[in-house]
């Protein structure tokens, strides 16, 4: 694990990198555009601090940016030339491949609920365990939906790693946003 003051100080460096890149594009923004290249240069800066070989979300990020036109620039300005076009193919063939397997596992599910049809009805323990596991895959359904990605990943388990690995990367996002913010409060203070 990398020195989170570190991860905290190239997450800015690029941060900073997207914003000044969409400012050039467009001097006259609404609000609500505004808050969209915010948030979508940190989007593709956290994604590009961490190890985008290994991690699904920041892949499924960086792949979402890149699909607009208007926002390619941005991501090639953060990544640089080389790293977008690696990463952009990575991400797509990895999105490819895990749709290729959703779909294997569609087909057995729906020939194993076939098989499990014909047996009898579970005693009551049976039915407190199918309603645990109906009750977990709801749940993980969910946190699927949250994660950049999730929707595409089979094993519960890299779920739960890459969830884990978003919620930090998430949480650096947070606290340079919340030491950014404080400084240009105090910045303000001494002016007036």
């Amino acid at each position: 694990m990398r020195n989170p003051i570190s991860v905290k100080q190239e997450f800015l460096k690029k941060w900073i990198q997207g914003l000044k890149a969409y400012n050039g594009t467009k001097k006259e923004m609404s609000i609500m555009e505004r808050k969209k290249a915010i948030k979508l240069s940190a989007d593709v800066a956290m994604a590009s601090t961490r190890n985008s070989k290994t991690t699904y979300w920041s892949h499924a990020l960086i792949a979402n940016a890149s699909e607009d036109d208007n926002n390619k620039f941005i991501v090639t300005h953060i990544l640089g030339d080389d790293d977008s076009e690696r990463i952009k193919k990575a991400s797509i063939m990895r999105l490819a491949m895990s749709q290729k397997s959703f779909r294997s596992k569609k087909i057995l599910k729906k020939s194993c609920s076939i098989s499990r049809k014909t047996k009898q009805m579970a005693p009551r323990i049976g039915l407190a365990r199918c309603m645990a596991r109906r009750l977990v895959k709801k749940r993980t359904q969910v946190l699927k939906t949250l994660v950049p990605g999730g929707e595409y990943m089979d094993n519960d388990m890299s779920l739960i790693k890459e969830t884990l690995d978003y919620i930090l990367s998430l949480r650096v996002q947070v606290d340079v946003m919340r030491h950014l913010a404080n400084a240009t409060d105090q910045l303000s203070r001494t002016k007036t």
